[in-house]
């Protein structure tokens, strides 16, 4: 028997790569999800602790969310879930809900999936950077957007339940810190709960400013994903569009050249008429022609 070799090709693992501008995304709201974090060790209120948490889940979903992505375009799943250490990122995505309070332990291991992306943002240089701006400005104004709104949200409704809370506003609970937050940053303005401390009015007058910014914004993003951009034209099209337009271009000058030599024939027969007129007046005006009366005619009439 003749033994028959086989050779076994293993592929090498393949991870999902997002752009600069998700890695970014993804950059910021592991930095704001750790800030929160620690504000959440300090000796705040129960308002504000549950305003706080309220933002640490809203954060883990999104967490959970990139999570079952990278782990779905990984193949095998291995290669991310243990090779990329995606377990790491699921730990630190676990949210609590008001009744896993164990979970809050897992926050810690959010600093490997910041390591990750700092290692990937790092390995590019400056000008590679601004060139992907420049290409993708679409992906960067959704996500800055994004951030913008979540950033402005959750500080201007921390620091105005801080403010009001104290002073025996209308505005105690965390609950009410975020309606009042995004009834503000929507700048619709109800009217039910409002600041009356001059640093809660400051914060209600910055987030109106940056209301404005966010929702013009969002305005015309929404209006860039609805009108399309023009379809790019292949080579093939731009050859014949350019062919088009030297055959219409050839087309003019040969009816122009139509027109001159039509001209010209009119020249030349207007000058030939001149000439016939010139030499029937010579021989008008030549002695002995037949002018005028003669004076053997006599007097007329």
């Amino acid at each position: 028997m003749t033994a028959q070799a086989t050779t076994k090709t293993t592929e090498a693992p393949v991870l999902v790569k997002h752009g600069n501008a998700y890695n970014i995304f993804i950059l910021v709201l592991t930095i704001f999800s750790l800030t929160v974090m620690v504000l959440l060790l300090l000796p705040i209120t129960e308002a504000e602790r549950q305003l706080l948490l309220i933002y640490d889940n809203a954060a883990c979903v999104i967490f959970l969310i990139d999570f079952a992505i990278n782990l779905k375009g990984a193949k095998p799943k291995r290669a991310y879930f243990v090779g990329a250490r995606g377990w790491l990122d699921l730990l630190g995505s676990i949210p609590d809900f008001g009744f896993f309070p164990a979970a809050a332990l897992f926050r810690l291991f959010r600093l490997s999936r910041l390591a990750r992306i700092t290692r990937l943002m790092r390995g590019q240089a400056g000008k590679d950077l601004v060139l992907d701006v420049l290409q993708n400005r679409s992906q960067y104004a959704i996500f800055i957007t994004i951030l913008a709104a979540g950033i402005v949200l959750s500080v201007a409704s921390i620091l105005v339940l801080e403010f009001e809370s104290r002073a025996g506003g209308n505005i105690k609970t965390g609950g009410d810190a975020l309606w009042w937050g995004m009834v503000t940053i929507t700048t619709v303005g109800y009217g039910d709960f409002y600041p009356i401390t001059t640093l809660g009015r400051i914060t209600g007058v910055f987030v109106m400013i940056a209301g404005v910014g966010i929702i013009g914004a969002l305005a015309s993003i929404l209006a860039s994903i609805l009108i399309p951009p023009p379809k790019e034209k292949s080579a093939e099209e731009i050859a014949a569009e350019a062919a088009a337009d030297a055959a219409e271009v050839a087309a003019k000058a040969a009816d122009n050249a139509a027109d001159a030599a039509a001209a010209a024939t009119i020249a030349t027969e207007l000058a030939n008429i001149r000439a016939e007129l010139t030499a029937l007046r010579a021989v008008i005006v030549a002695p002995g022609g037949a002018a005028g009366p003669r004076p053997e005619d006599g007097p007329s009439g």
